[in-house]
């Protein structure tokens, strides 16, 4: 579920009049006039959810709550169960953020490619919500595993992504964060459904309705979503953005900062030179630039799409592979925390006796039973103890990037990484060493072979397109080599543009707002 709640145009007087600000009334003792506590559901199936389902292992964790897998105590089903704390929700927009993703689940008819709400239930500490369980993985994760990627298969998955966009659109349900990250398999088999699995910034409209809030994922927002006055047709945008990644591997609309992001989708330059595009087909390209045309009035609908050549004949679309390289670039994505996670190590060595003692500390408060390593749970309640105030969801971000070995644990070494990663990077002194470190020559750069040999432990074999795609990203004036700027700008702000597509908040996106008005990027 996402942090705001979309409305109609309205001016800033009249939403603080509406009390978008109010304070979260489950966090203090609050009550109706009845005398009843306050409650987010209209009507749950229940309140003792346990009575039913009996909740095991963690599936997933996020800034609201936490996903568990469900089995029903008398078939044996299993399910996911989405587990969201009352005392999360920290305004009233949040609240009605999750009534209303349950309004739309419960909305929408049984689709075989939307996740299938079970039920619900409401106790006095949290949110329940019981919904299929889909354990085939993220869909990028199942492309890059196949050995044969093609265009045909590119065309299959469009298809099935703007099928949901029309039947929300049919009933009236803009999604509005529409990401590779919000499809996932409802199995492991070859021919699982992919579903679309998340509505928690989806919001009902009418015809002709605009909305002004600036929510979403950046690499995917439309240019009318950054303008503030949008409406469903940056759904298909959206698609287009994921159909554009599908085919060649890299988002459409790239840049190093947030205001970098948004001058580029304000441009809307799509780029059809680099490899693979001159082997793609010319209609999957015609489809493209129509879903990503900057004017709404003139993009596809969801049902042009769906009308289109390239996916009325998606079964004769060219079944020839697109390359290593566009699972290569699917790929580095994720690879490119290695070599984040090899500047930290080299940081590690360097700190300060001082530094080093207050880490210990930290390590040994967190490892219950002195075991010489923690898992989540202790780093989670850990942090709280240090007083780090970071989302849930980036405490698990932490874990995968700081448990190298992948068993589970932090060891002391894992955990330094991790401790000199919430410094934020703020030492310049730090990182100057670790830039060093991978500059072996000492020109003052790093290059493509010192970039080779600093991450030979850390990536596979024949990986020579991960290690370019890495040099690419963080190359940002393409002289073939990083400069300490470009290695800062990296370790700061980071390049991973997947873990980077979460909710921002409100806040964050007028500031943003506010400098492309005055950079002139807005006026277009």
């Amino acid at each position: 579920m996402g942090n705001c709640c979309a409305v109609p145009k309205t001016s800033e007087t009249e939403e603080k009049k509406r009390g978008k600000n109010k304070p979260n009334p489950f966090s203090v003792d609050y009550a109706h006039g009845n005398g009843h506590k306050s409650y987010v559901l209209d009507n749950p199936t229940g309140t003792d959810i346990e009575a039913t389902y009996e909740l095991g292992r963690e599936l997933g964790r996020g800034e609201f709550g936490v996903t568990y897998l469900s089995t029903d105590k008398v078939s044996g089903d299993v399910y996911a169960c989405k587990s969201i704390s009352k005392k999360k929700l920290r305004t009233r927009v949040d609240i009605e953020d999750v009534r209303r993703e349950v309004e739309i689940m419960k909305h929408l008819p049984k689709h075989s490619n939307i996740v299938t709400l079970k039920d619900t239930y409401e106790d006095d500490n949290a949110v329940h919500i019981v919904m299929e369980l889909c354990e085939g993985g993220e869909l990028f994760d199942r492309i890059v595993a196949r050995g044969h990627y093609t265009e045909r298969a590119a065309a299959a998955v469009t298809r099935t992504i703007v099928e949901v966009i029309q039947m929300c659109h049919k009933h009236g349900v803009m999604h509005r964060d529409l990401k590779p990250e919000n499809f996932l398999f409802e199995n492991k088999k070859e021919t699982a459904p992919l579903k679309a699995i998340d509505f928690g910034l989806s919001v009902f409209f009418k015809p002709g309705e605009r909305f002004n809030e600036i929510v979403g994922s950046p690499y995917y927002m439309a240019p009318e979503v950054l303008k503030r006055d949008y409406g469903p047709e940056v759904d298909v945008w959206s698609a287009g953005v994921i159909l554009y990644i599908l085919l060649c591997g890299v988002p459409p609309f790239w840049a190093e900062t947030e205001q970098g992001v948004a001058q580029a989708i304000i441009r809307s330059a799509v780029n059809f030179k680099r490899d693979p595009w001159p082997k793609v087909s010319d209609n999957a390209k015609d489809l493209v630039k129509k879903m990503l045309n900057p004017d709404p009035s003139k993009r596809l609908t969801a049902q042009e799409v769906l009308d289109h050549p390239w996916i009325q004949n998606a079964k004769k679309a060219p079944n020839v592979s697109l390359g290593e390289t566009v699972k290569a670039r699917l790929k580095q994505f994720s690879m490119m925390n290695k070599l984040k996670k090899r500047a930290l190590r080299v940081i590690a060595e360097h700190l300060t006796v001082d530094e080093v003692a207050g880490i210990k500390e930290g390590f040994q408060l967190m490892d219950i039973g002195n075991k010489g390593k923690i898992d989540v749970n202790e780093l989670r309640v850990g942090l709280q103890k240090l007083g780090h105030q970071i989302p849930e969801s980036d405490v698990q971000i932490l874990m995968d990037v700081g448990d190298v070995d992948k068993d589970g644990f932090l060891d002391y070494g894992e955990f330094v990484a991790i401790s000199v990663h919430l410094r934020k990077m703020a030492n310049e002194e730090h990182l100057k060493k670790a830039f060093d470190f991978f500059d072996r020559n000492q020109n003052g750069y790093i290059e493509i072979e010192e970039l080779r040999e600093a991450l030979d432990d850390e990536i596979e074999t024949n990986s020579e397109e991960v290690i370019n795609a890495i040099m690419q990203d963080v190359d940002t004036d393409k002289d073939g080599r990083i400069s300490y700027d470009e290695f800062s700008t990296m370790m700061k702000a980071g390049t991973d543009w997947r873990k980077a597509s979460r909710q921002y908040s409100r806040e964050r996106y007028n500031s943003l707002s506010l400098k492309l008005m005055k950079d002139g990027s807005l006026q277009s």
